[in-house]
């Protein structure tokens, strides 16, 4: 075998491999064709990576625009030293896609944990809304059980915030009458609500 007619074997992936690597340099250099080409060479193969990570095709359509956007911004980071041109792009399209995948994650625990915590919250506010009505009741039923006296003092005194002194006014009673009707008022009230 002579010098002349021995070559090394030159397989297709390594042709292939400069092929690309040249799209990829005239892709930094902003070539638009090279980069429509590289696409063209090598889409097919970096969204179906992307598809066996998402298993979704709508997201694995994003996320491949995604990474060949970032290819055509960031062409000129790309080493040969670093491997080959497709594990490059396999390698950007695995981050994007495993970034995906933590983002949909974290969004889905997110609306959960905001969700049930508005679901709690709404239970919790129509649970306060049902026992202050109850409450409500339970309070006009026991003012019912209380002398005309005793329900006119506290009514004047509680309800429309008047002083003892403006209910003495009020019902032209002397101020002790006032304070001792409400003081036996709110007695019989306290012993009527701890029954019920």
């Amino acid at each position: 075998m002579s010098d002349e007619t021995w070559r090394p074997a030159v397989t297709r992936s390594a042709a292939t491999d400069t092929g690309l690597d040249a799209l990829i340099e005239a892709t930094a250099a902003g070539e638009m064709d090279a980069f429509a080409e590289l696409y063209d060479q090598t889409s097919a193969r970096i969204y179906g990576m992307v598809l066996r990570v998402l298993r979704d095709p709508g997201y694995s359509e994003e996320v491949t625009q995604e990474v060949y956007l970032q290819v055509w911004r960031g062409a000129e980071k790309y080493r040969r030293t670093d491997g080959s041109p497709i594990a490059w792009l396999l390698a950007i399209a695995h981050r994007r896609a495993v970034d995906r995948v933590r983002s949909e994650s974290s969004a889905s625990r997110r609306e959960s944990y905001y969700g049930a915590k508005q679901l709690v919250e709404l239970g919790d506010e129509v649970g306060d809304t049902v026992q202050m009505r109850e409450q409500g009741r339970r309070v006009r039923r026991c003012l019912g059980g209380l002398s005309e006296l005793q329900s006119q003092a506290i009514g004047l005194a509680y309800y429309q915030g008047l002083s003892y002194r403006e209910v003495s006014e009020a019902l032209a009673v002397r101020l002790p009458t006032v304070k001792s009707r409400i003081r036996d008022g709110l007695k019989k009230l306290r012993g009527c609500l701890e029954s019920e």
